[in-house]
């Protein structure tokens, strides 16, 4: 670590080989706490290059509990997080509304580490059980339409950084790995991203999968569809900028999307948008993220995607998805 240490403080980058590399070394133990921080505190300082970042994501794939969930095609909606913004859970929210259109979900997570309330914590305080049984999450999807897979459970090999993590509390280049880890491989992606240059190099890494996946990042910062300005996306065929308007509703404000002060702040929000209560901010919000997840896997425009979000938020089809999830969990 010393030598790789040295080679990126003078400002040289790492081969897609050693990146992938030194993530199987941290796994294996062979670092201390000191050099790991230091290792991640350099991408703190500098972008990630395109090698290194697949250098990192293929050792973690390599190293992660793949489980096999091809069969029900699904989709995974997952931020990097890290854009500083603290809204309400709404990628999970999403999840469970994309769920109750009947387009299955591997929500990929994990606790906050940059965040007050990360979509683990959410689950975990609604009563959601964590399993990497590939059985139990089966019949999670077959009953609800979605299965949580909490990250720890299937990176044992992250569990030298996760402490450390914690401690630094800010964005590390393990936040923008997250979404590309879902240990069930899914076909289909919408990740939302902190900032431009990251959507370039997951639109850029995306087009050599066999992947459908749109990119998103909002113009003014959020890993997310936000609707409080432009949104860039990238997807398999073109890049674009999707407005409000796309969905048929007006702009909204930041302070209309803001989360909770805690975890159980953050759930009320939760099961209040769930059972049909939210504003109207945060209703389109979550079926705008919804839609477009929607839409990736059914090939539909945007505010086609969007109808058919708002009818599962509406019609109580996503608090459905969520009770079921919470009996399974029993």
């Amino acid at each position: 670590m010393k030598e790789t240490l040295n080679k990126l403080i003078n400002h040289e980058l790492l081969s897609k080989e050693e990146a992938k590399q030194i993530l199987v070394n941290i796994a294996i133990g062979e670092y201390n706490t000191s050099q790991i921080a230091a290792f991640l505190t350099v991408y703190m300082m500098r972008s990630v290059t395109i090698e290194e970042l697949e250098g990192f994501r293929d050792a973690l794939l390599e190293l992660c509990l793949a489980v096999d969930l091809s069969d029900y095609n699904p989709i995974d909606l997952c931020g990097t997080g890290g854009d500083g913004k603290d809204t309400f859970n709404i990628s999970t929210l999403a999840s469970f509304v994309t769920a109750g259109a009947d387009v299955k979900v591997t929500k990929h997570g994990n606790y906050g580490v940059s965040s007050k309330c990360g979509s683990s914590n959410v689950m975990e305080f609604l009563g959601i059980k964590f399993s990497n049984e590939a059985d139990f999450l089966k019949k999670s999807i077959d009953e609800a339409g979605i299965c949580v897979l909490h990250a720890p459970l299937f990176h044992p090999a992250m569990k030298n950084v996760a402490p450390i993590r914690r401690e630094l509390g800010v964005k590390t280049f393990f936040n923008m790995l997250g979404p590309m880890v879902n240990p069930a491989f899914p076909k289909n992606q919408m990740v939302g991203v902190f900032n431009l240059e990251l959507a370039r190099m997951y639109g850029y890494l995306y087009q050599n999968t066999d992947k459908k996946f749109t990119v998103l990042h909002a113009l003014d910062g959020y890993d997310e569809i936000s609707l409080t300005g432009s949104t860039k996306t990238i997807s398999n065929e073109s890049e674009g900028m999707l407005r409000p308007e796309d969905f048929g509703v007006s702009a909204i404000a930041q302070a209309d999307i803001v989360g909770g002060d805690n975890i159980e702040e953050s759930a009320q929000i939760f099961m209040k948008v769930l059972e049909g209560n939210g504003t109207e901010p945060q209703n389109n919000v979550v079926c705008a993220n919804a839609g477009i997840a929607i839409a990736t896997v059914k090939n539909l425009g945007p505010k086609e995607g969007f109808e058919k979000a708002k009818e599962s938020l509406l019609s109580g089809k996503g608090l459905d998805a969520l009770k079921k999830l919470q009996q399974l969990s029993r």
